[in-house]
């Protein structure tokens, strides 16, 4: 966008030279700069917007994935640990029921650093 203000700017830079108004100078800058903008718009979309999938990365990569629970929920604050490939994970149920080690449960969302898990 910045591009074509400067370009619409050079121009009325060059207009300057023959012409002295100031006001006519100024709407020869707005009327360039829209119209480099709108013109020029569907051709810088094609370039610069791209239709690819979004890879999801960090914690939010675990959304949907099966995990096992290695240690059962703590009676009060109804924590557990899961463990998906490699990493542990505080998890707690979305219904707040106990899970108990061994359990399957799926990653449903993530909650600051806890997963919110659903048994399978």
């Amino acid at each position: 966008m910045i591009f074509w203000l400067g370009i619409a700017a050079l121009i009325v830079c060059v207009l300057s030279l023959f012409v002295t108004n100031v006001y006519i100078q100024m709407t020869v800058f707005v009327i360039l700069s829209g119209l480099l903008l709108l013109l020029t718009r569907p051709f810088v979309e094609k370039f610069v917007t791209k239709n690819e999938k979004k890879v999801i990365t960090n914690a939010y990569s675990i959304i949907g994935k099966n995990a096992k629970v290695i240690k059962a929920s703590d009676s009060v604050t109804k924590f557990s640990q899961i463990k998906i490939g490699t990493e542990t994970w505080t998890a707690k149920t979305n219904d707040d029921s106990i899970l108990q080690e061994g359990d399957l449960v799926k990653v449903e969302n993530i909650d600051g650093v806890k997963a919110i898990v659903s048994k399978i």
